[in-house]
């Protein structure tokens, strides 16, 4: 039987968030066509990302609506508004019933947060927004990327593929997940060496957080409240 994979789209998401992991797990169902990989939206229009890339779906909600997994990209304010997107929170509840995976990059775990995935969770997020998963009921933990039962959600962006090469050992074995990894040529080497955590001050994002919060929920009182209180 097919598994399908299905990568959530939806306004204004930051495009490596669901281009990395995507292009992972198109790669694993390219060696195992017992996998299929879809991208789903409300409709299939074109929709804008935060970049001047724009991106449409393979397929609508209707169209997938028991996917093996599902995976939601994260961004800045316009994930922020989607916490308050019924139709896309709605479909996210109703496929996570069945999926065997659920799955986020970045800010993406609000969204699963906002739709009620992660509560007693240990759940990760981008790290200028980590600490609003507790307001969801998880417990947010700085980690590349974090499995707690069927969820599995990574931090800021190019976490992203880590988790999704995590998560093709996990279906596939770890001789198709380097293979994947080969095939890609994933193998970081960033000019300025690694971010050293310890010593960064993230204090000085926190007002830049909450201004995108106030900004995306002004018209959501309630969900606003719960954020910011």
């Amino acid at each position: 039987m097919t598994k399908t994979l299905a990568f959530v789209l939806y306004p204004g998401i930051t495009p490596l968030d669901m281009v990395g992991p995507l292009q992972v797990l198109s790669a694993l169902a390219q060696i195992d066509p017992s996998f299929d990989v879809v991208v789903v939206g409300q409709d299939l229009a074109l929709l804008d990302t935060d970049t001047p890339l724009k991106l449409a779906p393979s397929h609508t909600f209707d169209q997938v609506p028991e996917p093996f997994a599902l995976i939601v990209p994260g961004g800045t304010e316009p994930t922020l508004a989607a916490l308050a997107d019924e139709a896309l929170l709605s479909w996210i509840r109703k496929a996570a019933l069945t999926a065997e995976v659920v799955g986020s990059v970045c800010t993406g775990s609000l969204i699963l947060g906002a739709a009620g995935l992660l509560d007693g969770r240990r759940a990760t997020s981008h790290w200028g927004f980590r600490d609003l998963l507790a307001k969801f009921g998880a417990t947010p933990v700085a980690e590349r990327w974090v499995q707690d039962g069927p969820v599995l959600t990574a931090a800021g962006v190019s976490a992203g593929v880590d988790m999704a090469l995590h998560l093709v050992e996990r279906l596939a074995g770890e001789r198709t997940a380097r293979t994947v990894q080969l095939l890609i040529e994933y193998d970081p080497q960033p000019p300025l060496g690694g971010i050293d955590w310890a010593s960064t001050d993230l204090d000085f994002f926190k007002p830049h957080a909450r201004s995108m919060v106030e900004s995306a929920l002004a018209e959501h009182p309630a969900l606003l409240a719960r954020l910011t209180t």
